[in-house]
């Protein structure tokens, strides 16, 4: 993975600003305590995303790494981290344990509970950050594997480790098809590796089926852009027939076609709306949301809001200072 950060072309005073800033921005909130001094800190970070994975490679001088109660308490958006050792030593401490991780190990630990991360010799680690939501497994099951070594002695765990650091460090991996192919079997290879190590893989078959539903409409949300996306394309993402992921659909109510279609028509109508929006053509913000007809478009458009495209940009425009324009009747009113 290319560096996005590197200490050595930022001034010493500005080091741990600029690397707190970086981690919380990109990663998660957390406390961050360097070792050595300004003059000595040296960071490296590169960054990734794979659909909603985030990842984090980093080489860094020794550093202590709090998610402290209060961050914990204010998280926002829940996920567990898994965190991959490359070369040296670190401490993974949550839940009343600690775990020692070596050069193959790896462990599991969840924002909404503080945790600490010991660096003593140094930083060379993978971070990849999960959705909680998209491992879909019983709390009790991520509190009993959290902070517990991970690696040669469980064969999924092996398996893993090369999996997940291949993933981390592949630049090709994060983008395109490529992202979207290898995001399900990351979950599913995570919560693999979780339920063996609890001794029970049982356990995941049943929150699994039951956040189908959830994790089907997340799926659609995050590809409503491509003009391709279809049935076919949704339920195999999932690993379901077609007939199956109907129905799911059917008993949440929804109705694929029309879900996809209403939307992005919403999608459409707050882009127009925005102070961005004269700097694409009214056309191209269809494209954008899937809609490749432009004439298909408006007529959607109009039957869904009872204004075309071009009148709701045109009630929504903004003046410079960011007031709406008004009508001439609502001028004259005043």
């Amino acid at each position: 993975m290319s560096p996005v950060l590197d200490t050595a072309f930022i001034p010493p005073r500005d080091r741990e600003e600029v690397v707190r800033n970086a981690v919380w921005e990109s990663v998660v909130a957390v406390d961050i305590d360097h070792r050595p001094p300004a003059e000595d800190l040296s960071v490296r970070i590169g960054l990734g995303t794979v659909g909603p994975l985030r990842i984090c490679s980093a080489r860094a001088t020794a550093v202590t790494i709090r998610r402290t109660e209060r961050l914990a308490r204010e998280d926002e958006e829940p996920a567990v981290f898994l965190g991959l050792q490359v070369t040296g030593t670190s401490l993974v401490a949550q839940n009343g344990r600690e775990c020692v991780l070596g050069p193959g190990q790896f462990a599991v630990y969840e924002s909404i509970a503080p945790y600490t991360l010991l660096f003593d010799e140094g930083v060379d680690h993978h971070f990849l950050r999960f959705p909680r939501s998209a491992l879909a497994l019983p709390d009790r099951l991520l509190r009993d594997t959290s902070s517990v070594t991970l690696g040669p002695g469980n064969p999924t765990a092996r398996l893993a480790f090369t999996y997940f650091s291949q993933l981390a460090a592949s630049d090709e991996l994060h983008r395109g098809v490529h992202a979207d192919a290898v995001v399900e079997p990351s979950v599913e290879l995570l919560r693999a590796v979780l339920t063996t190590q609890h001794g029970d893989p049982g356990l995941a078959k049943g929150p699994l089926e039951s956040t189908l539903g959830l994790r089907i409409t997340q799926y659609i949300r995050a590809h409503l852009a491509d003009p391709d996306l279809s049935a076919a394309r949704i339920a195999a993402a999932h690993g379901i027939s077609v007939r199956h992921l109907y129905t799911v659909l059917s008993g949440l109510g929804i109705s694929l076609g029309d879900w996809i279609r209403s939307h992005r028509l919403a999608e459409c109508r707050r882009e127009l709306s925005g102070p961005n929006s004269r700097l694409r053509t009214i056309a191209a913000i269809g494209r954008r949301w899937g809609f490749v007809n432009a004439t298909h478009f408006s007529k959607v458009f109009k039957q869904a809001y009872g204004l075309s495209p071009r009148a709701w940009r045109d009630q929504n425009r903004s003046h410079p200072s960011g007031g709406r324009t008004h009508s001439p009747q609502s001028d004259a009113r005043r």
